[in-house]
């Protein structure tokens, strides 16, 4: 027998095992970039429903400053927006059992279990605060769930999809757009308190005049990479239009000359414009997740306007 033979056999053998190991892992690696869209379709799902319990909680936040500072117009609206709230917490607690299951979970059902006990603290104490204080609150559950919705779209989205999708398209969604109506929702907050009250705080000027620096920077950095939506254009008016009301209804003089329920009304509007623009990057990524060739996605011309509550 050739002296060779048992180590070419050994060769063969070792070789095969590292060929069977290679290929193993290109038909895992084949799948697993195939399940980022399924992934991804289900974290679009998911941000869709918080965003309209961002939209709920933004809606909240307006209506019950005014209502605390005076104006019982608001009391109805309030309780049905908290209700809204309400009706979608399982939509969190469901995303948060879907995202237990990864490797590396955005959100853990704890996270989500301590954010509905939040809210709950904050609805049980609501008529023993103030405005500022009860902004305040407001505020950070809100800002707990930004951080949530960005998390989810930048993990399962934004990162594994970065060679398939639209560039700048799901950091718009999950990113820049609710952080843009955030600006915008504090402002509703404050402006609606200060026109409620009939004046406008020196410290509630200064917080007004950095929201608007604030949303017209997010609003140029999400129109350069929007590819022309409609909704985008649309939102840059009614945004413009809100801060007008802003500079000439609420900081022109010792006394506000604006309605609270007129300036509730414009900001709301201007707050609906931006998440019909996020509505339509909803559906344009969705177009995206189903295509197979980038090129052949085109923006949503129109989507149905989340966060439309306000009457």
């Amino acid at each position: 027998m050739d002296p060779d033979l048992p180590a070419l056999i050994g060769l063969s053998v070792v070789l095969s095992i590292v060929l069977g190991a290679a290929l193993g892992a290109a038909r895992r690696l084949r799948r697993r970039r195939g399940a980022w869209r399924s992934d991804a379709a289900a974290a679009l799902a998911a941000c869709t429903r918080l965003i309209e319990m961002l939209a709920a909680l933004q809606q909240h936040r307006g209506l019950s400053s005014a209502w605390l500072a005076g104006d019982a117009a608001f009391e109805a609206r309030m309780h049905a927006r908290r209700r809204d709230i309400d009706a979608l917490m399982p939509a969190l607690m469901q995303a948060a059992a879907h995202e237990n299951g990864m490797t590396r979970p955005r959100l853990t059902v704890q996270d989500a279990t301590l954010f509905r006990h939040r809210w709950r603290e904050l609805t049980d104490g609501l008529e023993r605060t103030s405005p500022e204080h009860n902004i305040a609150a407001h505020t950070r559950q809100i800002e707990r769930l930004t951080a949530i919705i960005a998390a989810l779209g930048e993990a399962r989205i934004e990162l594994p999809g970065a060679a398939a999708l639209p560039p700048g398209l799901a950091r718009n969604f999950a990113y820049r757009l609710p952080a843009l109506s955030e600006c915008l929702g504090q402002a509703r907050a404050i402006g609606s308190a200060a026109a409620a009250a009939g004046h406008c705080s020196a410290v509630a000027r200064v917080r007004l005049l950095f929201l608007a620096t604030r949303a017209e920077s997010l609003l140029r950095q999400a129109g350069e990479v929007d590819g022309g939506q409609a909704s985008g254009l649309h939102a840059r008016q009614q945004v413009d239009r809100l801060a007008t009301l802003v500079r000439t209804g609420l900081l022109a003089g010792p006394r506000t000359t604006v309605a609270a329920e007129t300036y509730f009304a414009t900001a709301t509007a201007a707050i609906d414009s931006v998440f019909a623009w996020i509505g339509a990057s909803a559906q344009t990524l969705q177009q995206a997740l189903e295509a197979r060739d980038p090129a052949r996605v085109r923006p949503a011309v129109a989507a149905p306007a989340l966060g439309r509550r306000a009457s």
